[in-house]
């Protein structure tokens, strides 16, 4: 056993951890090209009308929804930390930025790992999982401010140290030619992806690790001989006996598919790890990616990031209340992505 771990975590960390590097090094490339250019403040214009009646909260807070996209969960926090950005909400609004940064973390490298599977139809598959996390955002954030609410009330507005005025429709740029913010823009971009890249391994290895070996059966031979990727199938007869209800609800196509759910639990990086073994072996199909994005997306490790993000916004009395949401809104998520597959 102790053989197979160490030979399945390096594997892991050769194969999957620098592949994931690489595609956030790219994503983050692309996601400083974005914010440079002013793309993301042309989607924040954009969208700023439509936060109110989908989220009940202030159209700044749809930055908040492109920064962690573009990057990860706790990147709202950033956001959340500053005057000119907290002095738009009311207090039963700021805890949850929590469960709306996390409906979208990691979304660029979650749906551009997906995009790149060699499955059929993976990258229309991929946009009808991002819709079905937009369905799941929403759910998560009307619960929580429904709880919220209940415990703030609806007048108080957020405490702000100070606020410095920003000029209207400015925004800040690197200095120089175009060309020199292209290529600075691009290599801050992809710095921020090899972090974000070495942040994943110890879930991916770990996490992933845990649940390969709950996944897959012995060798051949029906041996145990302390290879790579040897283990118990726990998982897979457990999604058997829940096929009845995740068959209708999400449509998986092997057993064994019920184990990326539970991973996104803890590690989106891990989830993403076990899904691209799973297509090498030709397990999933399109509406398998469609319904993995939506709940990688909408979860995003969130059992793992959201205590600390909820103590970070001064508002961990709501942590349970804002678990219980995005637990919710996951499901949902999984169950929309699942329906348009089908429909579509």
């Amino acid at each position: 056993m102790i053989k197979t771990m160490m030979e399945t975590g390096f594997d892991l960390l050769i194969n999957i951890c620098l592949y994931l590097m690489a595609v956030a090094v790219l994503a983050g490339a692309v996601s400083g090209l974005f914010s440079e250019f002013g793309t993301v403040a042309l989607i924040n214009k954009i969208l700023y009308k439509l936060m109110k009646p989908l989220y009940d909260l202030p159209g700044a807070s749809s930055l908040g929804i492109l920064n962690c996209f573009l990057s990860d969960n706790p990147a709202i926090l950033t956001l959340a930390d500053d005057d000119n950005f907290r002095r738009y909400f009311k207090q039963y609004q700021l805890p949850a930025l929590t469960n709306l940064g996390t409906a979208f973390g990691m979304g660029l490298i979650t749906t551009t790992a997906m995009m790149g599977l060699n499955v059929k139809s993976a990258v229309p598959a991929a946009l009808i999982g991002n819709a079905g996390a937009i369905a799941g955002s929403i759910v998560s954030v009307r619960l929580m401010i429904y709880f919220s609410k209940k415990r703030y009330g609806t007048e108080a507005m957020v405490s702000t140290k100070r606020v410095d005025p920003i000029p209207e429709k400015m925004r800040p740029v690197r200095p120089g030619g175009a060309g020199a913010r292209f290529i600075q823009a691009m290599l801050d971009g992809g710095k921020s992806g090899v972090s974000m890249g070495m942040a994943i391994i110890p879930g991916v290895v770990i996490i992933c690790t845990i649940v390969i070996m709950l996944t897959n059966g012995p060798s051949a031979d029906g041996t145990y001989t302390g290879a790579a990727r040897e283990g118990i199938a726990l998982l897979p007869w457990i999604g058997q006996k829940l096929s009845f209800i995740l068959n209708p609800l999400y449509g998986f196509s092997s057993p064994e598919a019920i184990s990326v759910p539970i991973t996104a639990l803890g590690s989106t990086g891990a989830a993403l790890g076990i899904v691209k073994e799973m297509s090498l072996m030709g397990k999933i199909t399109a509406n398998d990616i469609a319904v993995f994005t939506a709940i990688c997306m909408c979860w995003s490790g969130y059992i793992s990031t959201h205590i600390a993000m909820m103590d970070a916004l001064d508002t961990k009395e709501m942590t349970g209340k804002a678990i219980l949401s995005h637990t919710i809104g996951g499901l949902f998520a999984g169950f929309v992505a699942h329906l348009l597959a089908f429909v579509l």
